[in-house]
């Protein structure tokens, strides 16, 4: 059919050049340019070119091509100085446009005593608030001023604060960042308005079992430092105030023990801008990080709640200075993997990961039902979270010691599940550093703990040599710790922590 209408085409058009045009010839304007216009759209229906438009891969006059983008870009290196303070400064170039700047600090609520209790709590909330130089509304509009984005962190070793905003902005990230940090004046308002919210968000746990699970897991299983709670007690927040604030940063925010970490930012300029803000910190030694020992135990919280959530953990001991094992740790977690019992996606999503296959898709009476782990420098807590109701816990508990048991026997876990927990491990850490505020963490919280920054290479290597031997024996050496259990709910039902126990030392 196509054949035939191009051949009537090309009639047509061979008859309008032997009749001078279609229709009568004229020599007026529009007849000219009708006739144009008709040779033109008979080339285009036939394929020919026509000679009054240039061929669409010609160069344009005047428009020069940009060279063409290279096949491999090299990572930015990470650059640290240290100035004759303690504090360091690091950074990592990006072609980025966008900054991430952060300033951590190796303090967290592992350094609280019975007196500061709550203040790693309290200091998250009173970030960014009235410094000795500006007032609160100042820095927001400051912030918003540059279209920036402000926000901080604490977790049981580390502070964290952070700056996003365009690159072009770094002085000014810096200069407030310090600032926030180094000068805040915790005016008693301002104490006593966070004091509010905290005391509402401790209200509020409740809704948040599986966090309070996690708090509960280290109160019951620590002894020592890592025993402290995150989140401020109702106690605590109703001792707390500006002085103890003030007290706390001034004992633990010292030079050594702060990093401030760039990620798209040329590293002489940072340190040129940094230098002056940050060097006149007294240099003092760098105390000991308090011990904890982990010795494992129960806790139980009898709640109005239709559901019932349960926890299983054991030590994971070394923490991120044996890296081999914290590494073979995260695939484990990753292979083991689990969630809710409605989950769309794909193997992101953790439906090819051994308790959703093993556990989740067999018994429709649980909720949800996932492995995981919380790593520190010497130690730290793996295991399984399960959410259920009363009349199915005791069923649950077996399943998350069956699924303990068998990754630590010889066989049970298969070079495709290992094959497949490596590779979802791998493409987890990178997507993550795609993210300005992940890369200058991760540069920061690195080198307080390794005093470096390893490149990503040497982590995707290490993931690479992690075998089903080794996945073996750290699933035999964390169930060989004692057990820590958590419920929260209505747990009459939950097993004994005794009867629970006999499970993992029959093994």
């Amino acid at each position: 059919m196509y054949r035939a209408l191009g051949s009537h085409l090309r009639a047509l058009k061979r008859h309008a050049d032997a009749t001078g045009g279609i229709g009568a010839t004229t020599r007026s304007a529009s007849t000219s340019v009708a006739k144009r216009s008709s040779v033109g759209f008979f080339s285009w229906l036939t394929g020919e070119r026509s000679s009054q438009l240039p061929p669409l891969d010609s160069l344009l006059a005047g428009v020069t091509l940009p060279p063409p983008l290279p096949d491999y870009v090299e990572p930015g290196k990470t650059k640290i100085t240290t100035l004759p303070n303690g504090v360091k400064i690091a950074s990592e170039s990006s072609p980025n446009p966008v900054a991430s700047i952060g300033l951590y600090v190796d303090c967290g609520s592992v350094y609280e005593t019975p007196i500061t209790s709550g203040a790693t709590h309290l200091l998250e909330r009173m970030a960014f608030k009235s410094t000795t130089n500006r007032s609160h509304l100042r820095i927001v509009r400051e912030v918003e001023a540059i279209g920036g984005n402000v926000m901080a962190s604490a977790s049981r070793e580390q502070m964290g604060y952070t700056f996003d905003a365009l690159k072009t902005y770094m002085p000014e990230m810096v200069e407030v960042l310090i600032d926030c940090v180094r000068n805040a004046v915790f005016l008693d308002w301002e104490v006593n308005e966070q004091l509010q919210k905290v005391k509402s968000e401790t209200g509020e746990i409740s809704s948040n079992p599986q966090g309070l699970l996690l708090e509960a897991i280290h109160s019951a299983g620590y002894a020592g430092a890592l025993a402290n709670p995150l989140m401020a007690t109702e106690s605590a927040v109703n001792r707390l105030n500006a002085t103890i604030l003030e007290d706390f940063v001034t004992e633990n925010y010292t030079a050594p023990r702060i990093i401030l970490a760039a990620s798209g930012v040329g590293h002489e300029e940072l340190v040129s801008v940094a230098e002056p803000l940050l060097s006149d910190l007294p240099k003092v030694s760098c105390p000991e990080e308090p011990k904890s020992v982990y010795v494992g135990g129960e806790y139980r919280c009898q709640a109005s709640s239709a559901q019932t959530h349960i926890a299983l953990a054991f030590e994971v001991p070394g923490g991120w200075h044996q890296e081999k094992e914290a590494i073979t740790l995260t695939v484990l977690q990753m292979l083991m993997g689990g969630g809710g019992s409605f989950s769309t996606g794909g193997p992101g999503k953790g439906m090819y990961s051994r308790l959703y296959l093993r556990v989740l898709n067999e018994f429709q009476q649980i909720q949800s039902f996932s492995a995981f782990n919380s790593v520190y420098n010497n130690t730290g807590i793996f295991g399984i979270h399960a959410t259920t109701g009363s009349d199915f816990v005791s069923k649950a508990v077996d399943l998350a010691a069956r699924e303990l048991l068998a990754v630590a026997t010889p066989g049970q876990v298969d070079q495709t599940q290992l094959d497949r927990a490596k590779q979802s491990t791998k493409s987890a850490v990178l997507m993550n550093l795609e993210s300005r505020m992940v890369a200058s963490e991760d540069i920061g919280r690195q080198i307080l703990t390794y005093g470096e920054r390893k490149p990503i290479d040497h982590f995707l290597k290490a993931v690479d040599e992690v075998t089903l031997e080794d996945i073996t024996s750290i699933s035999q050496k964390i169930i060989s710790s004692p057990l820590t259990m958590a419920s929260w709910g209505d747990v009459i039902n939950v097993p004994s922590y005794e009867s629970v126990s006999r499970k993992f030392l029959s093994k």
